[in-house]
């Protein structure tokens, strides 16, 4: 089973520069100031080399793309009484 990836902006790196929406506006957006706004931060399957491909052109290197926590991926199961 593979694990999920997850984006994730070091606000602090960022300097506004907009080129990650522009290569994957599927999951990002810009605010009105052009700092990146990542609504879902969770990479469908489809979208990875795609994220991969706007982490690596960040000029500031503020995109990252982080393996997601095991138990964010599994729904918590419910006690049986």
């Amino acid at each position: 089973m593979s694990s999920g990836r997850n984006l994730r902006v070091d606000r602090i790196a960022c300097t506004g520069q907009g080129l990650c929406a522009e290569l994957l506006p599927e999951l990002i957006g810009l605010d009105e100031w052009g700092y990146p706004v990542i609504a879902d931060r969770s990479v469908p399957g489809h979208l990875r080399s795609h994220a991969r491909r706007a982490v690596a052109a960040c000029p500031r290197l503020a995109l990252h793309l982080d393996r997601a926590d095991p138990a964010e991926e599994t729904p918590p199961r419910s006690r049986r009484a």
